[in-house]
């Protein structure tokens, strides 16, 4: 997924819980669907952040490299500035971006 084109906000929004969890009726289902979304941005992210990083890697010990080295600062400022990934969860779901369902209603529901 590109985060960069997420409109999410950088900073932390209050929100109102009874708004986010129309869909499910219950604030802790949907706080355990916002955070395993979460789970997986910020896995795809250091993912991500790891492949770009490790084009950069010197494999010798040259102190010099390691000063020197300004492309590997600059990718990790960036990825420092986009939001973090509870708010990119967050406005998927807003968004209806996130897909989910409970086992345990859907067995409910065939009894």
């Amino acid at each position: 997924m590109d985060y960069k084109k997420s409109n999410a906000p950088t900073n932390t929004v209050t929100r109102n819980m009874m708004d986010l969890c129309e869909d499910t009726g219950n604030v802790y289902e949907t706080v355990a669907i916002i955070g395993k979304r979460a789970n997986q941005i910020g896995l795809e992210m250091k993912n991500e952040l790891s492949k770009k990083l490790q084009e950069f890697a010197s494999y010798n010990d040259n102190l010099e490299e390691v000063f020197e080295n300004r492309e590997q600062i600059e990718i990790s400022r960036y990825y420092e500035k986009l939001p973090k990934p509870t708010l990119i969860a967050t406005q998927e779901y807003m968004e209806g971006k996130v897909y989910h369902r409970n086992p345990a209603k859907e067995k409910e529901k065939l009894q």
